[in-house]
């Protein structure tokens, strides 16, 4: 379901609704603007590459998308993972990387993952974006107190401890009009409501140096030169195969990353919007913009939630709005790009300082850590420990890892096998004329027979004795069985053969049955040992 054409079909392209779309895509570009640029440079690219992705991307996401209100473009997630490949690979490489991911994205989509991503666990998500938002936090420290940190830290603690020796260079004014910044970007957001935050946090700020041109305050213009006016033009990047080798593992970050947050933002849409996305569709959509966005100078793009937010909250009700917001971009690059060079770095460093506290997401950090069941915490903290200290592919891939075993171990435990007396049987059965065979031993087994569960039967079964003729084992409440569970069944098999006790499998269901047939166990079982009801057995010792 593209989601541009399931608007069309369902009327909310007609004129109509041009206007609210028209009003929420114009404030949508104008919240962009500051973020793209900032968000680009804390990555280690150029403020117009920020622009560029915002408008690349975000036009072909709402084109293509699976989300009516999603807004794409560059976000405050991916600014660890790129400000990375770009420091190791250089902005060539982080876009070869962002190329790579997108078509990694366009598979996933098109192979129908889109709904597997949303299985990963809550304690990862929060984990790694909590750690991401405390190395931007830090990482900020340098544009906004004009600090001149010696270079070269590649690691976290690294450049903690480089830039806490690098306070006594503090730049006075720097810091000041970083502070200013700061509490307009904190005080506009409750007088005025209408009017984006971060942009007028940004227009004082500049407004400011461009009145007392303080000394020493770095800019846009004398950092990279300005902005140019003109748009994006396509340009395809060179790439050996050794160096697509390499950015293989970045490129499978960047898309996982892009998924989580691209499918988080389109559910926040849906609970705002009273809409539903198509996962599969977002994630094609989010796989050609990230392949074009390289293409015309841009990177790395995902759904924007703060972004795609505003939008519903201004009115916006199909993908029209997404592309008004591409248009708002392309008129301010096109009229006023030469006013861009005034904007100060440490007005952009303070609306990251609010973007990261907003992604850190501290209050619910903190509840987790004081609710959730103590694996759960711990797979948090290994999670945010990692990804500050560590690497986020790391992180991310561990913390994936440990919550799936941490789920099979509660599924394994889950899983009842119990033994079951003739009275517990004939009670279950309600029929008082029910009557066992004698020296026959019965288990009930309950919940899925995979190889979490396997040693668990093992352990059940080792009360079996010489002197049981027949072993019942229910499997009426078995839901699926997997490979290891169909090599228990066969090595209790074995045992019982040992032990010359017959087995019989009781109530096994179409999938698990067709399972133990296509694995040979009926017909080693036998297909008289193999019923549908338990009063099989006792009918059966009667025919005999």
């Amino acid at each position: 379901m593209i989601a541009i054409l399931e608007a069309r079909r369902a009327g909310l392209l007609s004129r109509a609704h041009w206007l609210n779309n028209l009003l929420a895509g114009v404030i949508v570009g104008v919240v962009a603007l500051p973020l793209a640029m900032a968000f680009a440079i804390a990555s280690g690219a150029k403020p117009e590459q920020g622009l560029y992705t915002a408008i690349v991307a975000g036009g072909l996401t709402s084109l293509f998308g699976g989300s009516r209100v999603q807004i794409g473009g560059p976000t405050g997630a991916f600014i660890v993972i790129l400000a990375g490949i770009t420091g190791k690979y250089g902005i060539g490489g982080l876009q070869i990387a962002t190329l790579m991911a997108g078509i990694m994205l366009l598979l996933m989509g098109l192979t129908k993952l889109g709904g597997v991503i949303k299985y990963i666990p809550d304690p990862v998500i929060v984990g790694f974006t909590s750690g991401i938002g405390v190395i931007i936090f830090v990482g900020q420290w340098k544009d906004f107190f004009g600090l001149s940190p010696a270079a070269g830290a590649e690691h976290f603690h690294e450049k903690f401890w480089e830039l806490a020796q690098a306070f006594p260079t503090l730049h006075v004014e720097t810091t000041l009009l970083g502070g200013l910044t700061l509490a307009v970007l904190l005080i506009s957001g409750r007088i005025l409501k209408r009017i984006p935050a971060p942009l007028v946090a940004m227009l004082i700020g500049t407004c400011v140096q461009w009145q007392f041109q303080w000394d020493g305050v770095a800019t846009i213009g004398s950092a990279f030169g300005g902005i140019p006016q003109k748009l994006p033009q396509f340009q395809l990047p060179t790439m050996s195969v050794s160096e697509a080798i390499q950015l293989i593992g970045p490129a499978f970050t960047i898309a996982l990353l892009g998924a989580i947050e691209s499918l988080l933002s389109a559910v926040v849409a849906d609970s705002m919007a009273g809409t539903k996305h198509d996962s599969n569709q977002e994630l094609i959509g989010q796989g050609i913009a990230n392949i074009c966005s390289p293409l015309f100078g841009g990177f790395a793009s995902t759904g924007a939630i703060a972004r795609t937010a505003t939008n519903v909250r201004n009115g916006a009700n199909s993908p029209l709005a997404g592309i008004v917001h591409t248009l708002t971009l392309i008129g301010i690059v096109m009229l006023l790009a030469p006013y861009a060079s005034l904007i100060p770095l440490s007005a952009l460093a303070a609306i990251l300082f609010v973007v990261a506290y907003n992604m850190s997401e501290l209050h619910r950090f903190g509840h987790m850590l004081r609710t959730a069941p103590k694996p759960d915490v711990a797979v948090l903290l290994i999670t945010f420990l990692l990804t500050v200290f560590g690497d986020l592919v790391i992180a991310v891939n561990i913390g994936v890892m440990l919550a799936a075993l941490l789920f099979m171990k509660r599924m394994s435990e889950a899983v009842g096998i119990e033994q079951q007396t003739h009275d517990a049987v004939v009670e279950e059965l309600d029929d008082a004329d029910f009557t066992l065979p004698a020296n026959t031993v019965v288990f009930a087994m309950e919940g899925p027979f995979f190889f979490g569960a396997a040693a668990r039967l093992e352990s059940a079964l080792e009360v079996i004795h010489g002197h049981t003729e027949i072993l019942v084992l229910r499997l009426e409440k078995v839901p699926f069985i997997d490979a290891t569970g169909l090599q228990a069944l066969w090595d209790l098999l074995d045992n019982c053969k040992r032990h010359k006790t017959r087995l019989i499998l009781c109530g096994a269901r179409p999938n698990v049955f067709e399972k133990m047939r296509r694995a040979g166990l009926v017909g080693q079982v036998g297909k008289p040992n193999v019923v549908d009801r338990i009063q099989q057995i006792a009918m059966d010792m009667i025919k005999k």
